[in-house]
């Protein structure tokens, strides 16, 4: 068996002071944090050459890293060793009769496979087993190797905002260029944050926000199940779950929905709002809802150019308008009780965010204009925003609100993070996670 040093795990109690060591005082990279549910805990990753370490703290009273605090306090957790073959691994020390907590691999962090080795076969170290993601099958030879999607991002997360449930969906992954979602932004930078392939591409989720109030709304609905093969690899699509599972775990049927919003109707949000049926006919996905667009967003889908043709897809939104279901707004309102439109152009010149609000609570669904929490940064705009002075204007405006309100943001691209809240430490943006509700609100 052959390993290799991947990383060492430090358990913090606070991780705001431990960030001002290791990213501030050190000037260490900090990547953007990751929740993994089934452990109850958060991951910061930070790189320090071919190794790192990972800052790792609770989530819940009755985490490990939680109950390692309290008892042993902050400080050193597990080493780390990156195996080929995680489960060879686990047979040859089992052979050995070595001390295992773990006989099987499980989902961590980073969408690897895990195993833990007791401290006691490993002379007072906890060990941890790693197989890296592995790249998806059926590539032709020489083609590029790809990040493996999260397992603990291909389920739904609940969250609660005053009296609305928040269901974040999903619709499967796709990779798209790095150097294009991060625009001028120098790769040695963006990399640094964002892992891609051999291809250069970053990988990417489609999450769809359901919410649940007077009304069931949905916000996007993901890429859909029309394109075919070509299509599916040009654009490294992965949707061996997708947006059907998602609702049947959020116990939702299509006739259900009585609203669904666009922010735009690009494929990777509006593919899922229609669907072809046996016949062959494109059909509205959700039969009895209104489906919302902004009147610009429809004119440039409905007439589009040479620079975005290839982002609109007729079958993806012309059925909602033949069916009569589709209802276009002009300006920012309100569409039902809590759940407002504001217009953030830049991505397109009609792209819109999506407010929910009770009480005094906030969130708001950004689409395009923050795809990922790793676009945080006011400059850094993606190369497919066709009006980047608008995107800048737009989201320097809406992080203003966020914080004066602290919204929970919903991040509809983010491979491992859903939604987070907000927070500016010595002039920088934070995200930290927001931990999802083990139930539903209205079972």
């Amino acid at each position: 068996m052959k390993a290799w040093l991947d990383h060492v795990g430090v358990a913090v109690r606070d991780i705001g002071e431990a960030l001002a060591f290791y990213r501030d005082a050190l000037g260490l990279e900090v990547e953007g944090t990751e929740d993994v549910a089934s452990q109850r805990i958060r991951a910061h990753f930070v790189r320090t050459g071919d190794s790192a370490l990972e800052l790792l703290e609770g989530t819940a009273a009755d985490s490990p890293i939680t109950k390692y605090v309290e008892k042993r306090g902050p400080g050193l957790h597990h080493v780390t060793l990156r195996v080929e073959d995680i489960s060879a691994a686990l047979t040859q020390l089992k052979s050995r009769a070595v001390r295992l907590i773990d006989e099987q691999p499980r989902p961590g962090a980073e969408g690897a496979l895990v195993a833990f080795i007791h401290p006691s076969a490993a002379h007072g170290v906890l060990v941890e087993l790693k197989q890296a993601p592995t790249a998806t099958p059926k590539r032709e030879p020489g083609a590029p190797t790809f990040m493996a999607p999260n397992v603990e991002a291909q389920r739904v997360q609940r969250f609660t905002c005053g009296d609305f449930e928040l269901v974040s969906l999903y619709d499967g992954f796709l990779r798209l260029d790095g150097g294009s979602m991060f625009g001028v932004v120098p790769r040695t930078r963006w990399s640094a944050r964002v892992p891609s392939d051999d291809g250069h591409r970053i990988l990417l989720a489609m999450r769809p926000l359901l919410v649940r109030g007077e009304k069931t709304v949905l916000i996007d609905g993901g890429l859909g199940d029309k394109e075919d093969e070509r299509f599916h690899d040009i654009y490294g699509v992965e949707r061996g779950r997708h947006l059907d599972h998602a609702l049947a775990e959020a116990d939702i049927a299509p006739e259900d929905v009585d609203i669904v919003i666009a922010t735009h109707l690009h494929f990777d949000h509006a593919g899922g709002f229609t669907r072809r049926n046996a016949s062959g006919a494109v059909t509205p996905r959700f039969p009895r809802a209104r489906y919302v667009v902004r009147r610009a967003e429809w004119d440039d889908a409905t007439h589009p150019h040479e620079w975005n043709k290839a982002s609109y897809l007729a079958d993806n939104f012309v059925p909602l308008a033949e069916a009569g279901l589709l209802d276009v707004v002009e300006d920012d309102q309100v569409i039902t009780r809590g759940v407002r439109v504001e217009r953030t152009a830049g991505h397109t010149a009609g792209h819109q965010s999506v407010w929910i609000e009770s009480g005094r609570q906030r969130a708001v669904f950004v689409g395009d204009l923050i795809p990922t929490v790793a676009h945080l940064p006011e400059p850094w705009i993606m190369s497919y925003d066709l009006y980047p002075v608008d995107t800048r204007a737009s989201k320097k405006r809406l992080l203003s609100a966020v914080e004066a309100t602290d919204a929970l943001v919903f991040f509809e691209h983010d491979p491992s993070i859903a939604a987070a809240r907000l927070r500016v430490h010595e002039g920088k943006r934070i995200a930290t996670p927001e931990p999802s509700n083990p139930e539903p609100l209205n079972p």
